[in-house]
């Protein structure tokens, strides 16, 4: 299933880059021009200098981050639909036991926070909604991490073209202070430079902002929506049939003090020794 999920986006990715390519590289001539050389997508890299690389790596992985995490954010991919039906079902019925383990061998974002809930029934209603939260924010921190990404790229991306610009009037002023305009294809290469260094970090920027405020608002929506089902699940629990139980397969650390396991030992000598 990862396989296929890792393959569908590549191919979304590859994709969005030659659409893009094909955009970013077309400049079709004026009715009645003479004819001029088209520059191709290879031509404009070569001429953005070294700063192309990493704006170039930048746009691969916004196209993958964009695909990537609007896949996660589906309700169908969070909240399927059969999950919560069997889910349902189970509560329905009393069956908390095999609603946790229905839960942990079928995890999604619903099943996650479902089963650290189901897990804590016993130790009544205040931990149970502490640990649905607690588990809310865990994924929810999950998605947010890759979304953050595309904020970090749209501003760097910016800053990379900034640099490419900074070095291009660098070499501009270079050959200008070498060679003065009797060289024009020196000075154009490096006036080149900075121009599609700029463009570049910008073509990149723009996209990725808008994808990390969409994608945000996405998964507030889809964490809301899941917090009205399990909302809606645990209405009415009963609380005080379940006091003490342990649902679930997690190992329980505390235990009783050592000095208390002491204290009673110690009564049960005094008991024993003979007036």
């Amino acid at each position: 299933m990862k396989t296929k999920h890792h393959i569908l986006l590549a191919t979304i990715t590859v994709t969005m880059l030659l659409s893009t390519a094909a955009l970013f590289a077309s400049a079709p001539a004026e009715a009645g021009a003479p004819a001029v050389h088209n520059k191709t997508l290879l031509d404009l890299f070569i001429e953005g200098g070294w700063v192309m690389y990493p704006i170039a790596a930048c746009s691969i992985f916004t196209f993958y981050l964009i695909g990537d995490c609007t896949m996660r954010t589906t309700l169908k991919k969070a909240a399927p639909a059969q999950h919560v039906e069997q889910v349902k079902n189970f509560f329905r019925q009393g069956d908390y036991v095999s609603a946790y383990n229905y839960c942990k061998a079928n995890p999604s974002i619903l099943t996650n926070v479902l089963r650290a809930g189901i897990s804590l029934l016993g130790d009544g209603k205040h931990d149970v909604e502490e640990g649905i939260v607690a588990e809310l924010g865990k994924e929810n921190a999950k998605i947010q991490t890759w979304i953050s990404y595309l904020s970090v790229i749209g501003v760097c991306t910016p800053m990379i073209g900034l640099v490419g610009t900074v070095t291009g009037m660098m070499k501009a002023f270079g050959s200008l202070a070498t060679s003065g305009i009797g060289d024009p294809s020196s000075l154009s290469g490096a006036i080149g430079e900075v121009l599609v260094a700029t463009a570049s970090g910008l073509f990149i920027a723009i996209p990725a902002f808008g994808a990390f405020y969409y994608i945000r608002n996405r998964t507030m929506s889809v964490m809301h929506h899941i917090q009205d089902i399990i909302s809606t699940l645990f209405r009415k629990m009963p609380y005080e049939a379940l006091a003490g139980v342990h649902i679930g397969d997690e190992e329980l650390y505390a235990a009783m003090p050592v000095w208390s396991n002491d204290s009673v030992a110690a009564e049960d000598t005094e008991d024993e020794t003979p007036a």
